[in-house]
């Protein structure tokens, strides 16, 4: 297969382009397209690829093999020139969140020591610790230093470096060379150097905010969920709006939220106690009820009743409490 020029390599931000289909392909019934350069981002490095439209085409996926770029589209397109659009505000996000995550590996490295193992950048935006334990202060001293980065609005700077130039580069992690023969460097300022292959902003200062969301624990390592950008003002919204309206209903203000649900709940389990007990007691009167009507047959005494909005738990107690009766 013919090689494709990465676009993405030069300029991250180019948004349209114009290329030729060099070759022509069909990928489980799908038409496939390889072009003599693209800005479209293959599927690689925990970052999903680019979507967008390719000579009329709509982009269903775009992969990487064996040094060329091929972009699975939703009908077939000609040979010759054609016109390419990215979808823009999903590039952006990708941008944010990978030189984001880039950020925050090295502020969690930083301050607990801990190196990140996985990446995932999805619907939901991850890195995977190799640590388990992580104290609160800790969590939130990774994020103030992650967001100081940020704030500084330094420079991000993505090539492949010489080999002489590669020597000086204190990387964060030393990637597995086999197979590369060109490695390329994200570098953030003077805080962090990694190798890496995916699209990043010119400046930390268009990240816009790092925001850790949750962490979950998986057995030795820690899953940490963080949010970028745009991503992190649209959380921000939907979770003031929810404190807003809880707020407004329980007639407390933001902060004493935490007091009034523990009230709630502790008045909801008094009153599932108190309910409970009222049961039991009405049950008791119901069984003694149903036996004063209860038919002789042989000397023993037979319960017939028939209830149509009863559940099964209900009416199984109510028939141990009339059996325990002997002869019953």
């Amino acid at each position: 297969m013919t090689e494709t020029h990465r676009l993405y390599y030069d300029d991250a931000y180019i948004q349209g382009f114009e290329a030729r289909a060099i070759e022509l392909l069909e990928l489980n019934g799908k038409p496939g397209v390889i072009l003599d350069k693209t800005a479209f981002y293959p599927t690689g490095g925990g970052q999903p690829c680019d979507l967008g439209r390719l000579g009329g085409a709509k982009v269903l996926d775009v992969f990487e093999r064996d040094g060329a770029v091929i972009h699975l589209l939703d009908r077939e397109i000609g040979r010759g020139t054609v016109l390419g659009e990215l979808d823009w505000p999903r590039r952006f996000d990708h941008m944010q969140h990978h030189t984001g995550q880039h950020i925050l590996s090295a502020a969690f490295k930083l301050v607990l020591d801990a190196d990140t193992v996985g990446f995932h950048l999805g619907d939901e935006v991850t890195i995977d610790l190799n640590r388990r334990d992580i104290p609160q202060d800790a969590l939130d001293s990774v994020e103030e230093l992650a967001n100081s980065v940020v704030t500084a609005d330094v420079a991000v700077r993505a090539w492949f470096p010489s080999e002489a130039e590669l020597a000086s580069i204190k990387l964060r992690k030393k990637p597995d060379k086999a197979g590369i023969e060109r490695l390329r460097v994200v570098q953030i300022g003077d805080f962090d150097a990694t190798a890496c292959g995916g699209t990043h902003v010119a400046r930390t200062g268009q990240i816009g905010l790092i925001k850790i969301i949750r962490l979950d624990h998986r057995g030795d390592e820690t899953r940490v969920h963080f949010l970028c950008g745009g991503r992190a003002l649209a959380d921000y919204r939907i979770k003031n709006a929810i404190a807003n309206r809880l707020a407004a209903q329980l007639t407390v203000a933001h902060a004493e939220l935490p007091a009034a649900v523990g009230r709630l709940q502790a008045e909801l389990k008094s009153a599932h106690r108190e309910l409970r007990a009222l049961a039991k007691r009405l049950m008791g009167y119901e069984a003694d009820e149903l036996l004063a009507r209860a038919e002789e047959r042989g000397g023993i005494r037979v319960v017939k009743a028939v209830f149509s909005d009863r559940d099964g738990g209900q009416l199984r107690a109510l028939a141990g409490l009339i059996t325990s009766h002997p002869g019953t």
